[in-house]
């Protein structure tokens, strides 16, 4: 089975080559196939330069590399990796190092022991937690997961969170329906796959914050 890996980036020259060292490591390591689609958004530090490089690298069997003319956003982002992306599964997480590949092969072992259709890393959860952040940060994003769970009743832990893995027909069947733009569009995803008839489990990461670059996160999307 492959698992097809997508990465948005903006300006991410330096996270890209060591997130792309981790995914390589843990796939070899747990035996899995995979290929990375890194989607970039006109990157102004020359990321795309630095995508093509790794993609040269390891060969077009394991990096695909979509350009896109703009920073178009997130959303539209993973519709266009789907569209270039050939595996069974796909793993949607960020290339800023906040998501740490390691974890991947425990989202896998559950999808395939529970044969639920999405697996999500979740920072509350016993065992997880987050890294980087000020106490203020902290409860902000743990009480908007609190209330949109309350108002929305997914029945998720961390509505919010960016790292998941999806059959792929969940995400096919989903995401032509998001109107969200930007990361709130993570919890339209959760929520209207719930609806469709799709099951989410679990796993506790550590959501560690970027030590490279700067956060894509604006005021409005601090959750």
């Amino acid at each position: 089975m492959l698992y097809s890996v997508i990465l948005p980036t903006y300006n991410e020259r330096e996270n890209l080559p060591i997130i792309y060292y981790l995914l390589d490591k843990t796939f070899n390591e747990a035996k899995l196939e995979y290929e990375v689609v890194i989607v970039d958004d006109s990157s102004p530090d020359n990321t795309l330069e630095v995508a093509q490089a790794i993609q040269k690298s390891y060969g077009e069997k394991h990096v695909t590399v979509v350009s896109r003319k703009g920073k178009l956003g997130l959303g539209t982002a993973y519709i266009a990796g789907l569209k270039a992306a050939k595996g069974e599964r796909i793993i949607l997480m960020d290339a800023d190092l906040s998501h740490h590949p390691k974890f991947i092969p425990k989202m896998v072992e559950l999808m395939n022991q529970t044969k639920k259709e999405i697996i999500t890393g979740t920072r509350y959860a016993h065992g997880g937690g987050v890294y980087g952040w000020d106490f203020k940060r902290k409860l902000t994003s743990k009480g908007a997961n609190f209330l949109a769970d309350f108002l929305l009743n997914p029945g998720v832990s961390d509505l919010t969170g960016s790292f998941r893995l999806y059959e792929r027909r969940v995400l096919e069947q989903v995401l032509p329906q998001i109107q969200c733009k930007g990361y709130a569009f993570q919890m339209e995803i959760i929520v209207r796959s719930r609806k469709a008839g799709f099951s989410v489990g679990e796993v506790p990461i550590s959501f560690v914050d970027r030590i490279y670059g700067e956060s894509k996160l604006g005021a409005k999307e601090i959750v």
